[in-house]
């Protein structure tokens, strides 16, 4: 029993999914397209990294097939959306710096996700 729990939270298992965005912001209406794309992207688990940097955890290659479909679904009619989806081994590997210093939080361990 134990060997599939370990398969099931497998580093190359869970996903990483980021959206990544370019919209328009100069017109209301492109604004407030803006606006519905973002919190279609919090609604739907996302969290925020940077300004139009967006990030998701998932537990496996079909949820991340369904979520992107869903994503596709739901853009905005102008601007450019990129989605990265990439494995937690590959994930732990990010750096973040908070002007020149490294921040020195640890990567969140996956289970307090939950």
């Amino acid at each position: 029993m134990l060997k599939d729990r370990e398969t099931w939270f497998s580093g190359y298992r869970l996903l990483w999914m980021m959206v990544l965005f370019d919209l328009p912001t100069t017109e209301k209406i492109d604004r407030k397209a803006y606006t519905k794309f973002r919190n279609f992207l919090l609604d739907q688990g996302f969290q925020m990294a940077q300004f139009s940097v967006y990030y998701r955890l998932l537990s496996g290659k079909e949820v991340a097939e369904r979520l992107e479909k869903l994503i596709s679904q739901n853009l905005p009619q102008y601007g450019k959306v990129q989605i990265l989806t990439i494995t937690d081994k590959q994930y732990e590997n990010i750096k973040t710096y908070i002007g020149k210093r490294r921040d020195s939080q640890k990567k969140q361990d996956q289970l307090l996700l939950f």
